[in-house]
Protein backbone atom coordinates (compact mmCIF):
# COMPACT_ATOMS: atom_id res chain seq x y z
CA UNK A 1 0.00 0.00 0.00
CA UNK A 2 1.04 3.43 -0.84
CA UNK A 3 -0.19 7.09 -0.24
CA UNK A 4 -1.50 9.52 -3.65
CA UNK A 5 1.82 11.49 -2.31
CA UNK A 6 4.04 8.46 -3.16
CA UNK A 7 2.75 8.48 -6.83
CA UNK A 8 5.64 8.32 -9.70
CA UNK A 9 5.13 8.50 -13.75
CA UNK A 10 5.49 4.58 -14.22
CA UNK A 11 4.11 3.22 -11.41
CA UNK A 12 1.23 0.69 -11.49
CA UNK A 13 -2.10 0.49 -9.20
CA UNK A 14 -4.52 -1.82 -8.82
CA UNK A 15 -7.58 -0.05 -8.25
CA UNK A 16 -11.87 -0.31 -9.06
CA UNK A 17 -11.37 -4.25 -8.67
CA UNK A 18 -8.15 -5.78 -9.53
CA UNK A 19 -7.69 -3.46 -12.42
CA UNK A 20 -4.47 -2.57 -13.19
CA UNK A 21 -3.44 0.74 -14.14
CA UNK A 22 -0.19 2.76 -15.27
CA UNK A 23 0.21 5.86 -13.87
CA UNK A 24 1.04 8.23 -17.17
CA UNK A 25 1.33 11.67 -15.32
CA UNK A 26 0.27 13.16 -12.11
CA UNK A 27 0.31 16.56 -10.54
CA UNK A 28 -0.15 17.73 -6.70
CA UNK A 29 -2.97 20.24 -6.34
CA UNK A 30 -3.05 22.88 -3.70
CA UNK A 31 -5.99 24.98 -3.82
CA UNK A 32 -6.21 27.91 -1.99
CA UNK A 33 -9.21 26.55 -0.25
CA UNK A 34 -10.05 23.14 0.33
CA UNK A 35 -7.94 20.20 1.24
CA UNK A 36 -5.14 18.95 -1.45
CA UNK A 37 -5.68 16.55 -4.41
CA UNK A 38 -3.63 14.44 -6.97
CA UNK A 39 -5.01 15.01 -10.43
CA UNK A 40 -3.56 11.62 -12.42
CA UNK A 41 -3.88 10.48 -16.16
CA UNK A 42 -4.05 6.42 -16.38
CA UNK A 43 -3.52 4.25 -18.43
CA UNK A 44 -4.97 0.62 -18.35
CA UNK A 45 -2.53 -1.72 -18.48
CA UNK A 46 -4.99 -4.72 -20.55
CA UNK A 47 -7.30 -2.60 -22.83
CA UNK A 48 -4.68 0.48 -23.18
CA UNK A 49 -7.48 2.88 -22.48
CA UNK A 50 -6.78 6.48 -20.82
CA UNK A 51 -8.19 7.80 -18.56
CA UNK A 52 -8.33 10.86 -16.01
CA UNK A 53 -9.11 10.77 -12.04
CA UNK A 54 -8.58 12.75 -9.11
CA UNK A 55 -7.08 11.79 -6.08
CA UNK A 56 -8.07 13.76 -2.48
CA UNK A 57 -4.73 13.70 -0.96
CA UNK A 58 -2.63 11.03 1.29
CA UNK A 59 -5.58 8.26 0.34
CA UNK A 60 -3.92 4.97 0.29
CA UNK A 61 -4.10 3.03 -3.15
CA UNK A 62 -2.45 -0.69 -3.73
CA UNK A 63 0.85 -0.81 -5.72
CA UNK A 64 0.44 -3.32 -7.88
CA UNK A 65 4.14 -5.34 -8.79
CA UNK A 66 4.71 -5.93 -11.88
CA UNK A 67 8.17 -7.33 -12.69
CA UNK A 68 9.48 -6.21 -16.28
CA UNK A 69 12.31 -9.36 -17.77
CA UNK A 70 14.47 -9.30 -20.55
CA UNK A 71 13.26 -12.39 -21.86
CA UNK A 72 14.50 -14.27 -25.73
CA UNK A 73 11.53 -14.90 -28.14
CA UNK A 74 11.58 -18.44 -29.36
CA UNK A 75 8.70 -19.11 -31.39
CA UNK A 76 4.94 -19.17 -31.67
CA UNK A 77 2.96 -22.42 -30.66
CA UNK A 78 -0.88 -22.22 -31.77
CA UNK A 79 -2.25 -18.89 -29.76
CA UNK A 80 0.46 -18.84 -28.03
CA UNK A 81 4.13 -17.24 -28.19
CA UNK A 82 6.86 -18.48 -26.07
CA UNK A 83 9.76 -16.29 -24.74
CA UNK A 84 12.08 -17.72 -22.33
CA UNK A 85 14.20 -15.59 -19.52
CA UNK A 86 17.67 -14.73 -20.06
CA UNK A 87 18.67 -15.21 -16.86
CA UNK A 88 16.78 -18.00 -15.77
CA UNK A 89 16.37 -20.01 -18.94
CA UNK A 90 12.63 -20.09 -17.46
CA UNK A 91 9.86 -20.15 -20.66
CA UNK A 92 6.69 -18.52 -20.10
CA UNK A 93 3.73 -18.62 -23.20
CA UNK A 94 2.21 -15.61 -23.92
CA UNK A 95 -1.10 -15.27 -25.51
CA UNK A 96 -1.86 -13.94 -28.79
CA UNK A 97 -3.88 -11.20 -27.00
CA UNK A 98 -1.64 -9.82 -25.14
CA UNK A 99 1.09 -9.79 -27.73
CA UNK A 100 -1.43 -7.81 -30.21
CA UNK A 101 0.11 -6.37 -33.15
CA UNK A 102 3.79 -6.80 -31.42
CA UNK A 103 3.88 -9.95 -33.42
CA UNK A 104 4.29 -7.92 -36.67
CA UNK A 105 8.30 -7.04 -35.59
CA UNK A 106 8.94 -10.71 -33.47
CA UNK A 107 11.42 -12.42 -34.84
CA UNK A 108 12.63 -15.64 -33.63
CA UNK A 109 15.78 -14.72 -31.67
CA UNK A 110 14.85 -11.65 -30.64
CA UNK A 111 15.07 -9.88 -26.75
CA UNK A 112 11.86 -8.08 -25.67
CA UNK A 113 10.77 -6.85 -22.09
CA UNK A 114 7.71 -8.89 -20.97
CA UNK A 115 5.91 -7.56 -18.24
CA UNK A 116 4.48 -10.01 -15.71
CA UNK A 117 2.20 -10.01 -12.35
CA UNK A 118 1.78 -12.28 -10.30
CA UNK A 119 2.43 -14.78 -13.59
CA UNK A 120 0.21 -13.65 -15.72
CA UNK A 121 2.11 -12.34 -18.70
CA UNK A 122 0.30 -8.22 -19.53
CA UNK A 123 2.15 -6.94 -22.21
CA UNK A 124 5.54 -6.63 -24.22
CA UNK A 125 7.80 -3.96 -25.21
CA UNK A 126 9.82 -4.05 -28.18
CA UNK A 127 13.00 -2.07 -29.10
CA UNK A 128 12.02 1.31 -30.61
CA UNK A 129 13.19 -0.06 -33.78
CA UNK A 130 13.73 -3.51 -35.41
CA UNK A 131 15.52 -4.62 -38.73
CA UNK A 132 13.91 -6.76 -40.83
CA UNK A 133 14.47 -8.37 -44.34
CA UNK A 134 11.58 -7.32 -47.21
CA UNK A 135 10.47 -10.87 -48.43
CA UNK A 136 8.32 -9.21 -51.27
CA UNK A 137 7.96 -5.98 -53.20
CA UNK A 138 7.10 -5.10 -56.72
CA UNK A 139 10.27 -3.46 -58.42
CA UNK A 140 9.71 0.31 -58.55
CA UNK A 141 8.77 1.76 -62.05
CA UNK A 142 11.75 3.67 -63.84
CA UNK A 143 10.77 7.74 -63.81
CA UNK A 144 8.41 7.16 -60.69
CA UNK A 145 11.54 7.91 -58.62
CA UNK A 146 11.16 11.85 -58.89
CA UNK A 147 8.19 12.16 -57.24
CA UNK A 148 8.99 10.68 -53.78
CA UNK A 149 6.18 7.65 -54.05
CA UNK A 150 5.83 4.67 -51.56
CA UNK A 151 4.90 0.92 -52.53
CA UNK A 152 3.90 -1.62 -50.42
CA UNK A 153 6.63 -4.05 -49.38
CA UNK A 154 6.04 -7.22 -47.05
CA UNK A 155 8.27 -7.90 -44.20
CA UNK A 156 9.93 -11.37 -43.68
CA UNK A 157 7.81 -11.75 -40.81
CA UNK A 158 4.23 -11.08 -42.97
CA UNK A 159 3.00 -7.23 -41.98
CA UNK A 160 3.24 -5.18 -44.83
CA UNK A 161 4.93 -1.51 -44.56
CA UNK A 162 5.06 1.23 -47.10
CA UNK A 163 8.59 1.86 -48.54
CA UNK A 164 10.20 4.53 -51.03
CA UNK A 165 10.52 2.95 -55.11
CA UNK A 166 14.50 1.95 -54.61
CA UNK A 167 13.84 -0.83 -52.25
CA UNK A 168 13.81 -4.10 -53.37
CA UNK A 169 13.12 -7.80 -52.39
CA UNK A 170 15.94 -8.53 -50.18
CA UNK A 171 16.69 -5.63 -48.90
CA UNK A 172 17.04 -5.03 -45.45
CA UNK A 173 15.46 -2.39 -43.60
CA UNK A 174 14.98 -0.41 -40.12
CA UNK A 175 11.06 -0.34 -38.88
CA UNK A 176 10.03 1.80 -36.46
CA UNK A 177 7.88 -0.87 -33.78
CA UNK A 178 5.47 2.31 -32.81
CA UNK A 179 4.12 3.48 -35.63
CA UNK A 180 4.82 0.61 -38.28
CA UNK A 181 6.89 3.08 -40.14
CA UNK A 182 10.33 2.64 -42.85
CA UNK A 183 13.10 4.32 -40.77
CA UNK A 184 15.91 4.05 -43.72
CA UNK A 185 17.69 0.63 -45.10
CA UNK A 186 20.07 -0.93 -43.62
CA UNK A 187 23.19 -2.03 -45.37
Amino acid sequence: MATTNDLKNGMTLRLDGGELWNVVEFQHVKPGKGGAFVRTKLKNVTSGKVVDKTFNAGVKVEVATVDRREMQYLYADGDSYIFMDNETYDQIYVPREVVGDNANYLLEGAVVTVAVNEGTPLYIELPASVELTISQTDPGLQGDRSTGGTKPATLETGAVIQVPLFISTGDKVKVDTRSGEYLGRVN
